[in-house]
Formats: structure tokens, sequence, C-alpha cells
């Protein structure tokens, strides 16, 4: 398609839009069929055990070797008895085998303490939907509670009740998620636009389009059978939100500044459409191709997340760009009252701002800013180097839930693998297979548990004398002797995990830098300039890691970090914080040629900073609305973000980058000035 066949489309897209007979229709229609998809509800999929789990490691084909047993696969739950004082007296022991009888229990069996303070019982739990293992569990303890004799504490702990109060952590979250973004987005527009009827024209628009996202993206996945867990549609609603506030906030503040200069609102916003569309094209499919890498992550889980986010952006940039300019363009320019734009009014570019008064001071000594910011970053940075990766089970949670106060109290008078036993699946022959377990350090025993088909599962319950890792490595060395035999359970699904962790970093982390790259050198036709903002970005993101690792240690009281995160983080923070840069960068080549490289950057600052600021401090109010979820990979990630996106925000694109392109001139283009510079 030649430049002309396209410019000619751009603009009857834009006069269709903003024209005066059709934007009604543009307006409402898309509106209309979002309403009646939304009704559809979202999509389902029956869930795989292995969903979570990272393709072609250990513990998943040993996870996947399960399905072949021919009744349905179970999972365990841990009922643990404990004496209120001293020890278990002979009648509450008694009471309590007879409590494990009538809950099931393996064989009926109660197994006592050495120290004869608790005694624990084993329950088979079917597999299935974490809401059906969720009420089994929530069953189990509430007979348990009834059973349990005067003077004796009942809990429940295991597989199967850590799988329970993990899924009640998004019980009713996601609602919670979406009510407390929305209400954070109310408050920063209506703070922002200082007027009480415009926020809600955006905040509608978006919000409409977070709901459509869900449904198309869900409905999507379960068509192509792809993973997804209880965090993506939060996760979704989150960077919708944020993403498409963003891009309203960017329209909206070009067409109050093209009100300033055209009487009739349908050309002052076909202006703004067409001037903003650009940025907000550039950084949307930035964004798109970012989160698209993770389609390449070993976790069926994190591909759904990347593909659902990806569909999100799509569908956040179409809102901002037709349904959000249609629907405002209807109205008059009363929406802005009381600061309602009138013609003549110098537009922000020319008025006195507080980022004109900043770009000033970073233009007299841009190579001082340059040296303050780097060193800045640098000292954030330094934490980098602390990180400990890779969170425990009991430290997955930011309140202490019973599966795993009760699995602390366990290990006080049980060996430590007890409550959570590993696997060995097998097809060769159980009981050399037991034989060869039960002489690897580390195991103090060994058992068959389920079989059938040729396929046998032993629990092994481990010593805890070293390292449980150490052990499954051990086993692993041991067994690779015997065909189609695996280890898996929690302990060795953690071990793989992290592996894969690893080996998505080292995949996906260069791809979303070779893609953002590339996007920004066809954007701005320029070398040097994409290279620089790259640079920024992965500067931000790595002071972003270090500052947040101080404020997990000394504030929150965090350990370790959950592994997931840096992937995650860096994917965001790039895509994002390449976003502002381009928001900032594309307005100074739309300056330059009529003012010249160092006073259209110092224009382009003064006429987005106030948007920009706004928009980045809104879309680091929303990640940190990750929080009011009780999980700490989800507070992790939405500090990480927060905390980068206001140094990209604040720091980075205010200073960092007018001050790089102050000191280079025409150089920051090279080795394409816009023409006229």
């Amino acid at each position: 398609m030649s430049a002309t066949t396209s410019r000619s489309l751009r603009e009857k897209v834009v006069g269709v839009v903003t024209g005066r007979r059709t934007a009604w229709a543009v307006a409402l229609v898309p509106l209309l069929l979002a309403v009646l998809i939304i009704g559809l509800g979202e999509g389902e999929r029956e869930q795989q055990t292995t969903d979570s789990l990272p393709v072609g490691y250990d513990s998943t084909a040993g996870t996947a070797l399960l399905d072949q047993l021919p009744e349905e696969t179970t999972t365990t739950a841990v009922v643990l008895f404990t004496a209120d004082q001293g020890e278990l007296a002979p009648d509450q022991l008694r009471a309590v085998q007879q409590a494990a009888r009538q809950l099931d229990a393996a064989g009926g069996r109660v197994l006592p303490s050495e120290d004869g303070t608790a005694a624990l019982a084993v329950v088979p739990v079917d597999e299935g939907s974490a809401t059906q293992v969720s009420a089994t569990v929530q069953d189990l303890r509430a007979s348990a509670d009834e059973l349990a004799p005067a003077g004796v504490t009942a809990q429940v702990t295991g597989p199967a009740a850590v799988e329970a109060d993990l899924a009640a952590v998004f019980d009713g979250a996601n609602v919670r998620l979406l009510l407390a973004t929305a209400l954070v987005v109310a408050v920063l527009l209506v703070i922002t636009y200082r007027s009480p009827v415009l926020w809600v024209i955006p905040l509608v628009v978006v919000g409409i389009a977070d709901r459509f996202a869900a449904v198309a993206a869900t409905q999507l996945m379960a068509g192509l059978d792809m993973a997804w867990d209880e965090s993506t549609t939060g996760i979704l609603s989150v960077l919708v939100f944020g993403a498409g506030t963003d891009y309203a906030l960017l329209l909206i503040s070009r067409y109050r500044d093209e009100l300033r200069q055209e009487e009739s609102r349908y050309v002052a916003m076909a202006s703004a459409l067409r001037r903003t569309a650009e940025a907000v094209l550039a950084s949307a499919t930035t964004v798109v191709l970012g989160l698209l890498t993770l389609l390449l992550s070993a976790f069926p889980t994190t591909r759904g997340l990347g593909f659902a986010c990806a569909v999100g952006i799509v569908v956040a940039a179409t809102f901002a760009l037709v349904v959000l300019p249609a629907t405002l363009v209807l109205f008059g320019r009363w929406v802005f009252w009381p600061r309602v734009p009138h013609v003549g009014e110098p537009v922000t570019s020319e008025s006195d701002t507080v980022f004109h008064r900043v770009g000033e001071r970073v233009a007299r000594h841009p190579g001082r800013v340059i040296t303050a910011t780097l060193l800045l970053l640098a000292v954030l940075a330094s934490g980098v180097g602390w990180i400990n990766l890779g969170l425990d089970e009991s430290d997955q949670f930011l309140d202490t839930p019973e599966a795993i106060s009760a699995a602390t109290r366990l290990g006080e008078s049980f060996p430590a693998g007890i409550a959570d036993p590993a696997q060995v699946v097998t097809t060769a022959d159980a009981d050399q297979v037991v034989g060869t377990i039960q002489g690897t350090d580390g195991v103090e025993s060994a058992e068959v548990g389920q079989s059938g088909n040729g396929v046998s599962v032993i629990d092994v319950v481990l010593s805890g004398s070293g390292t449980d890792e150490a052990t499954i490595d051990r086993l692993r060395t041991e067994l690779a002797s015997y065909d189609d035999t695996h280890v898996t359970g929690s302990t060795a699904q953690s071990i793989d995990e992290q592996a894969a962790q690893d080996r998505d970093l080292t995949v996906i982390v260069p791809l979303i830098l070779v893609l953002v790259l590339g996007a920004l050198l066809l954007l701005l036709r320029s070398v040097v300039a994409p290279i620089l903002l790259v640079l920024t970005v992965v500067a931000t993101y790595v002071a972003a890691m270090g500052a947040s690792w101080f404020l997990f240690t000394t504030v929150l009281g965090f350990d370790a970090m959950d592994s997931g995160v840096p992937l995650l983080a860096f994917l965001f923070l790039v895509a994002l914080g390449v976003d502002y840069n381009i928001f900032l960068v594309t307005r100074a080549r739309e300056e330059t040629p009529a003012a010249g490289s160092r006073r259209g950057m110092l224009r382009a600052l003064s006429a987005t900073g106030g948007v920009i600021t706004s928009a980045g401090v809104l879309l680091a109010a929303v990640f940190a609305v990750l929080g009011v979820l009780p999980l700490v990979v989800l507070a992790q990630l939405g500090t990480v973000i927060c905390i980068g996106v206001l140094l990209d925000t604040l720091v980075v694109r205010t200073l960092l980058v007018p001050a790089l392109a102050l000191q280079l001139g025409d150089r920051f283009w090279w080795p394409r000035v816009p023409r006229g510079a």
C-alpha cells in the first residue's frame, strides 16, 4: 500500500469516527456489541493438573503419567490432631482414632508422634478443579473440628489443603480487584481533570472495554484450549484499566489543546485523533509484541496470561481510538467544566507549566542532569545483587492460612516430609524401584500407594536431613536407569519451576528487547534515539528491582522474591516504560521541524509532561492495587511495577531522556533528523 493510499484511508477513518453525522453510530454500535458479547460470560475450560507446571520437565511428566491410573487420581489432606496442653491422653487418642475412621482416613490409621503431643491421619482427596478440592477440604475441616475430642485441636494441611487455601485467596478476588481498580482510576481522573463530568466518559468506556476484553480473551483461550488460572483475569483487568486510561489521557489532553485553536469540536477531535493515533498505535503494538513473547514460556498458564493481556491491549487501544473520541465529540465543550477550553487560549506547549520550567532547568545543565539521574538509578539498582529468588510454600501468602500454620506445627512433631511426601511415578517394577528409593540418602520411607494400568505411584517421605532439593536430585540420579520413571510432588515441582523460570528469562528477555528496539527503529527512523530509549527503560527496570528488594526486606518483611516476578516485571516495565518515551519522543519529532531539535524536545516535554505524569501515577496506582489480593507473588509484582513506573515517569522520562536529547542535539535523531530541523 502506497503512502498516499495509506494516508487517504487514515483520513477516511478519522472522518467517520469524528464526523458530525457518523460519530453517534461509531460510539453507540461498538458499545452495544460489546455489552451483548459481555452477556455471553467468560469462557470456561476444564483445568488440567499440568496447567501450572512447566512443559518438558520431570515432575510434569510424572504428573501427566498419573492420568493413566484406572481410578480417579487423588491428592492428600493431612488432618493433624494436637493436644492443647501436654501430651494426648489415652482416651483422647482413642477418640482421635475413631474420628480418623469417620473421616475416611487411608486405612483408618492414625500415626501418633514420638513426643506424644500430636497424631495425624492422611485422608485421600479426589483430584478435581480448585473449586472442587476447596469444597472437599472445607467439609473435611468442619468434620474434623466437630469430631475432635475435648482438649484437642484439629487442623488440616497437606497438598489438598494448600490448594484449597490458595483457591480461597481468589474467592471473590476479581470483583474486589475490579472495584478497587475502578475506584483508583475514578479518583485520579477527577484529580487530573478537576471536572465533575469529564472523568465519567473515559471511565465508562474503559470499564466496558475491560469486561469485553475479559470475555473475549477467555472465550478465545477456551476455543484454542489454552490454559489460564485465577490470576489471569485480575492482571488483565489491571492492564486494560491502566493502558486504556493512559491512552484516554493522551487523547483528551490533545483534544483540549485543539479546542483552543478550533471552533468546531469535530475538527478539533479529528486533529487530536490524527496526531494521537500514531503514538497510541506504536505504543500498543510494542506492548502486544512484548506480551506475545510469553507464548514461548515453559508454563502453559504464563502463555495464557501473555495471550490474554495482548487481547486486552488491542481492545483498550481500539476503544481509546474509536469509541472514546466518537463519544466525546457528541458532547460540547461543557464536559470540561469548570475549566472549559476556549479558542485563543495558549496551548500547553506554549504555557508556563511546571514541566516547561523543568525543561528550562534541564536545558541549562543537561550533562549534570544525566550524571545525577544515572547515579540515582545506580544506587537503587545496587540491591539487585542481594535478591534471593524462590518462595517457600509457607511464604506464598500475606496472611498465614490454616494449611501453612498446621504444616509448621506438624514439623515440630513429625519428620519434615510426612505431610507432603514426594511421589515417584513409574511404569517399571514397583518393588525394584522402592528398593532403589530406600537406599537413597535423605529418604525416611517409601511405599507403593496407587497402582494400575502398568503405572505405580510410590509415596516417598523425605527425612529432612540436609536439603529436600538435594534428596530429589539424588533420587532422580538413582532412578535414571528405570524407563518412564519420574519424581514429582511439591518439592520436585519447585525445583523444576525454578529451572523453567531461569530458562524463560534467558529466552524471552532478549527477544523482548529486540522487538522493542525494532519497533522504535521503525517508528522513529533513527538509530541513536531507539538505543538510548531502550537502555533507559532497562536501567529503570534494574533500579526498580533493587529498590523493591530494599523495600521487601526492610519494610514488608519478605525474605525472598517469587521466581516469576523478574520476567513479568521486566515485560511490563519495558513495554509500558517505552510507552511514555514514545508519547514524549513522537511529540518531540512533531515539534522539531519548526522549532529545532533542542527547542522541539522542550516543547514536547511542556506539552506532554502533565498528561504523561498523570498517566504514570495512575498506572502505578493501578498495579499497586494487586496488593488487595493476599498472595505474595502478586503483591511483589505490583510493587516492582509501581516503583518502576514512578521512576520512569518522574525521573527517566522527565529528566534523563530530555537531558540526553538536549546534550546530543541533532545527533539524537541520527541518521535522519526530522525535516526542517
